[in-house]
């Protein structure tokens, strides 16, 4: 097989997704001597267009897990924008310290059915959207380090390959139910309509959070109404500058309260090759 370029796809609401696939990717294309492309994958106009792949390329794709899944309303951009053609692809999951669950196994199924072949899979830990307590300041210089010999142990697999490989085998089961949240009492935690509010003696109405918005959820003459379905990525929070947008549902702070008292233990990143 030749391959002639590596490719770094990516859904990432926080950024840690973001910087995890381009870490992989780079050394990827620098040990393969080959040119590298990163393409976003975040906001509603980045997935309007198709992407399709060939049998030169290596793409590495990457999202966070959101309840032990590939996000459910990112996923169908997944399936019907990519194409794989052949390509070898890296499914890459990001978790935010307490588990990916399914997810890993979810996307390497998704791209194998879109045409692509895996050749390894790397499920990594990453600071969680909803608390700075859980993996703060992950992806580090050690999971970078990890980042970097898995993206030669890659290379090397791809240098060697004579033929198509089966698919990487890697633990969870795609059609698994999604995790149930859950509160401080150890009861579901029911928060799915819960929206960002907005500190309007913090707002400077810069529209940044609306432009941002994976979802193009909220009003950009009003980033204060969120008409559109919230999913609770938590890139407006992230990414607002001036610390104007939060969450005050009761039952989602409950869950971030349970998960900040269960799930502090650092996790180890896994890779599969």
């Amino acid at each position: 097989m030749e391959i002639k370029k590596v490719w770094a796809l990516y859904y990432s609401a926080i950024g840690t997704t973001n910087r995890t696939v381009n870490t992989i990717a780079e050394e990827l294309a620098a040990k393969l001597d080959l040119p590298l492309e990163p393409v976003g994958f975040t906001r509603p106009v980045d997935r309007e267009k198709g992407y399709c792949f060939t049998e030169n390329d290596l793409v590495v794709v990457g999202t966070p897990t959101y309840a032990g899944r590939v996000p459910n309303k990112i996923l169908p951009d997944f399936r019907e924008k990519l194409k794989g053609g052949g390509a070898l692809a890296v499914p890459v999951v990001l978790f935010g310290n307490r588990s990916y669950d399914n997810a890993l196994a979810e996307l390497c199924a998704v791209l194998e059915a879109a045409g692509f072949h895996t050749v390894a899979a790397g499920a990594f830990v990453g600071q969680h959207a909803f608390t700075d307590k859980l993996a703060g300041g992950r992806p580090d210089w050690e999971d970078r380090r990890q980042m970097q010999r898995f993206a030669g142990e890659i290379a090397d697999k791809v240098k060697n390959l004579t033929e198509i490989p089966a698919p990487v085998k890697v633990p969870g089961d795609p059609d698994a139910p999604y995790y149930v949240p859950k509160g401080l009492d150890g009861e579901p935690a029911k928060f799915l309509k819960a929206k960002p509010r907005t500190d309007l003696s913090r707002c400077c109405n810069c529209g940044a959070c609306a432009r941002l918005c994976p979802m193009g959820a909220i009003d950009p003459n009003n980033v204060a109404n969120v008409p559109g379905i919230c999913i609770k990525c938590q890139r407006c929070v992230r990414k607002c500058t001036h610390g104007a947008k939060y969450f005050d549902d009761p039952a989602f702070l409950s869950h971030v309260a349970m998960l900040e008292a269960n799930f502090q233990k650092p996790k180890k990143n896994e890779v599969f090759l």
